[in-house]
């Protein structure tokens, strides 16, 4: 559960490594299939990925946080 949590959320309970792995071969099996099929009037079907729970963002923020002097800090923790 730990993992899972730190992963994203408890929709990740349960995905491992084999279970990652098993979501990428499903979606690598599909690609062959899509590029090898011989399709009629060319017109290739669409085939929806393995359902993957969502991750989440690691990207930071775009504005950069100023860093606080240490009058600052000490200001706030004493309570002017």
């Amino acid at each position: 559960m730990t993992v899972a949590l730190a992963s994203g959320g408890r929709e990740f309970l349960g995905w491992g490594v084999d279970r990652h792995m098993a979501a990428d071969l499903f979606d690598a099996l599909n690609a062959n299939t899509k590029a090898t099929g011989n399709w009629g009037k060319g017109k290739v079907p669409k085939i929806p990925g393995y359902p993957r729970p969502k991750a989440k963002s690691t990207t930071p923020s775009t504005t950069p946080k100023k860093p606080a002097s240490v009058a600052a800090i000490y200001a706030r923790l004493s309570g002017r």
